[in-house]
């Protein structure tokens, strides 16, 4: 598979697919591509990959990239549409050499549309879709949800998504399909379920007033008395019954979706909640079926029992990251090679590829060599 070097989605769904066993060749320029997650080693979308480093405003090496795509069964870029076309490596380009080809695109607008062409990132395609406006407090601004949403949620799962499916067709047909995943397409995808319950009436259009929102006093955050925060997630009756018993609460279970009684609950289970200590709350807790979890910080994460337990974070050469997901059966292999150097793999890889004249590439500086 060859990831056309980018920056965020479309490196992480070619990390996803290295973590699920496949060979992933970052093609870059040589003097990398800017904003990236991190730096050397540190650059974890990078992590099982190999490098090639290549001058893409070059033929030759342009050249080299069309006899990459004859033995490949994916490639993916984060291009703005018409990039790749005018450089000679668009999906015609590339299936001219290997008709099965599956070529993934990932942008925040799509590959057509008003905006196809303008700049945008993971805030201003959540913006658009209504995903932003659902989250925060109800008298505040929306609140940030980091890249996850946008670039990771609906943009490089969608991503993986189609390329799998489209992977899947090739292999019976022997024609590739193009791959087209757009933020905007798939936040709103994601907000399935919302618009679900709004077209039902069970849901209002206003930030923190609903029922996973924050706006019921059982699905939400509290502090405790030592500053820190624990979350409450007792949506199903039986579990609302234990928090209400545990907390002491005066409150009827019967009562729970009686939403006017959820601004005075809030309060309540607000001043109990800061009567203890985080520590001391999920004593309270611990064996039941109430939903309550720590807010933990990044690094605190690393030691919860559960997470250690399933290996969901790991350590691998000194840096904290991610284990593998989803989690197949059969044997389980450790993380593959960590981040690599910008142009590590550069003759390693041409030359299995059968590319010519690969020392008049490395001299002309059209191909870059760091192994």
């Amino acid at each position: 598979m060859i990831e056309l070097g980018g920056i965020g989605p479309a490196p992480f769904a070619g990390m996803i697919l290295a973590d699920m066993g496949a060979d992933v060749v970052r093609v870059e320029r040589p003097q990398g591509e800017g904003l990236s997650a991190g730096t050397g080693d540190t650059d974890l979308l990078n992590r099982g990959k190999r490098s090639v480093a290549l001058d893409l405003k070059n033929s030759a090496a342009i050249g080299a990239v069309l006899v990459l795509a004859r033995s490949a069964d994916v490639v993916i870029e984060g291009w703005r549409p018409g990039v790749a076309e005018r450089l000679g490596v668009g999906p015609d380009d590339l299936r001219a050499e290997n008709q099965a080809l599956v070529y993934g695109r990932m942008t925040g607008w799509g590959q057509q549309g008003p905006l196809s062409g303008t700049a945008g990132h993971d805030i201003t395609y959540l913006a658009v879709t209504g995903a932003l406006h659902a989250i925060g407090a109800a008298d505040g601004p929306p609140q940030i949800p980091l890249n996850l949403v946008g670039d990771f949620g609906g943009g490089s799962t969608y991503l993986v998504m189609g390329v799998l499916a489209a992977l899947i067709e090739a292999k019976a047909t022997g024609i590739g399909r193009t791959v087209d995943a757009a933020i905007v397409d798939g936040t709103a995808h994601l907000l399935t379920a919302i618009h679900g319950l709004l077209a039902s009436g069970h849901w209002r259009d206003q930030r923190a007033v609903n029922l996973i929102d924050g706006g019921a006093p059982f699905y939400a955050v509290y502090r405790t008395s030592d500053g820190q925060y624990l979350a409450v997630g007792a949506l199903e009756p039986q579990f609302y019954r234990q928090l209400v018993r545990l907390l002491r609460s005066g409150a009827d279970p019967a009562r729970q979706m009686d939403e006017e009684l959820w601004p005075d609950l809030r309060r309540e289970f607000g001043r109990i909640f800061l009567s203890r200590t985080s520590a001391e709350w999920l004593s309270v807790f611990d064996g039941s079926d109430a939903c309550v979890a720590p807010v933990l910080s990044l690094r605190a994460a690393a030691e919860y029992p559960h997470l250690r337990y399933r290996g969901s974070l790991t350590t691998q050469n000194g840096v904290l990251q991610a284990g593998r997901a989803p989690r197949f059966s059969g044997p389980v292999a450790e993380l593959q090679r960590p981040p690599m150097v910008i142009g590590q793999h550069t003759v390693e890889v041409l030359r299995a590829a059968g590319v010519q004249d690969l020392d008049v590439l490395l001299e002309t500086g059209a191909a870059i060599d760091r192994s």
